[in-house]
């Protein structure tokens, strides 16, 4: 009997399920689900079904599996529903499915067509996240950026021990620094201290940026080999990716890589599946391959500048240490493959200059479905990245609006110790336009502008990518 209510559930796309919830987090959460009472809270207001899903995940620990380019928006206020009802509410006219497992967590799929389409596996959204308001703008309200002007008659160490802050961050080549205070009260009151002082050039706001697009495995009867020789000497374009860790093993891109950098510590990299900053290595030189064909020798190197180390998220603070990093190790392309909705000053003074000098900026413009605006990538110096198909239809998830500059395929296949992995999202867009900026910049006789331009021309958000 229970085989065929299973089977009943998974052909007509109705699942049922509880999600855990603590008392102390129902206060910042928009939902709450009670597993006693076998009721649920909820005000969600607008939300992509793909962010619904990393809640759903986290809250549940279900492994959640959707349909690539299934569309919803998860909107909903009410109080004290079952369960059962709360998910109807919840997931609208959408099908989905609930499978427990004996020895493992509950199986959740999400899909349009069938069940057996459901293969994108959705990743949790780190706690840090899901408090209400952080996931929005990202602020890090109890820390400041500080800037000293130079020939600074203090140092940023006692400017420290007297606001009773701690230094969490340095950029001494930049002459700016990370506070963090007890408390957003403490921040404040250190922020018009510092406003006033003799030695302080600049006190800005550090921002929260979002984890990386995770990837998800898929079987392939055959891979896809990246057609493309490494030029053993001469000038290279260098491509500087902003990213996670780099795995040194088991990638076709390897051969590729410079000496890595990091701004944030060591990383432990995962031995099973590859990192984002790998899938986005291979992604761009997907993109350089249709610009250079796989017989001759292509004078591209990808430095990897590791922002995250072994924390889920970043701030621009490091992205903007990366940043500069990659340049004056001699990156002239620079992939962003990630962002957030705080703006910067900090991080848009540092790619002002860097733009100066020559350097093209690409950055995904976020995968949000709205036109919530993305940041660095709608800084004007930053050429900014949206996803879709090679007609240059929109992808369900991607951001969309006027500080959309391009559109790019948002799918993108990466090899890893012999499995084929997928990749969705705009960071996928983002890092195949690096590798073909990269392949425009390798002709000498274009400048930094005109690969720019180029690149803004022929992948404009109004004419279809070829």
């Amino acid at each position: 009997m229970k085989a065929l209510v299973l089977g009943l559930l998974l052909a007509l796309g109705f699942g049922m399920g509880i999600w855990p919830c603590s008392a102390a987090a129902s206060r910042q959460q928009p939902l709450t689900w009670r597993l006693k009472e076998d009721r649920v809270d909820a005000r969600i207001d607008g939300w992509p079904l793909d962010r619904f899903l990393e809640h759903l995940v986290r809250a549940t620990g279900w492994k959640v599996y959707l349909e690539p380019d299934t569309e919803h928006t998860v909107g909903a206020t009410f109080t004290n529903l079952p369960a059962s009802e709360a998910l109807r509410r919840l997931l609208g006219t959408i099908n989905y499915a609930l499978l427990p497992q004996t020895n493992g967590p509950a199986k959740f799929f999400v899909f349009r067509t069938s069940v057996q389409e459901a293969t994108r596996l959705i990743q949790p959204l780190p706690l840090s996240l899901q408090v209400e308001g952080l996931a929005e703008k990202g602020r890090l309200d109890n820390e400041l950026l500080v800037s000293l002007k130079p020939g600074s008659k203090t140092t940023i160490d006692k400017l420290a021990r007297e606001l009773g802050a701690k230094i969490i961050g340095r950029a001494d080549s930049l002459n700016t620094y990370r506070l963090e205070f007890d408390d957003a009260a403490a921040a404040d009151a250190a922020r018009t201290a510092l406003e006033s002082s003799p030695d302080v050039a600049e006190v800005g706001n550090n921002y929260q940026m979002s984890p990386p697009t995770r990837t998800d495995s898929i079987p392939l009867s055959s891979g896809f080999p990246l057609n493309l020789k490494p030029a053993k000497t001469g000038d290279h374009v260098v491509v500087g990716l902003i990213d996670t860790a780099v795995q040194t093993q088991g990638s076709p891109a390897n051969a590729f890589l410079l000496p890595a950098i990091s701004v944030a510590g060591i990383a432990e990299t995962p031995t099973a599946q590859p990192t984002h900053g790998t899938s986005m290595a291979e992604t761009i030189l997907r993109g350089l391959s249709q610009l250079s064909p796989g017989t001759a020798e292509t004078p591209v190197k990808i430095l990897p500048v590791d922002v995250y180390g072994d924390t889920p998220t970043t701030s621009t603070f490091e992205v903007a240490k990366g940043i500069a990093a990659a340049v004056q190790s001699g990156a002239t392309v620079i992939n962003l493959s990630l962002g957030g909705e705080g703006d910067s000053d900090f991080l848009h003074q540092v790619i002002q200059e860097s733009h100066k000098q020559g350097v093209v900026f690409l950055a995904g413009a976020g995968n949000d479905a709205s036109t919530q605006t993305y940041y660095p990538a709608a800084y004007p110096e930053v050429v900014a990245v949206t996803a879709g198909d090679r007609r240059g239809n929109l992808a369900s998830y991607a951001n969309h609006g006027s500080f959309v500059d391009v559109i790019a395929p948002g799918t993108s296949l990466v090899e890893f110790k012999d499995q084929t992995y997928l990749i969705t999202g705009t960071s996928a867009a983002t890092a195949y336009l690096s590798g073909v900026a990269s392949g425009l910049a390798s002709d000498k006789t274009k400048t930094a502008a005109q690969v720019e331009q180029q690149i803004r021309t022929t992948f404009s958000t109004k004419t279809p990518s070829p």
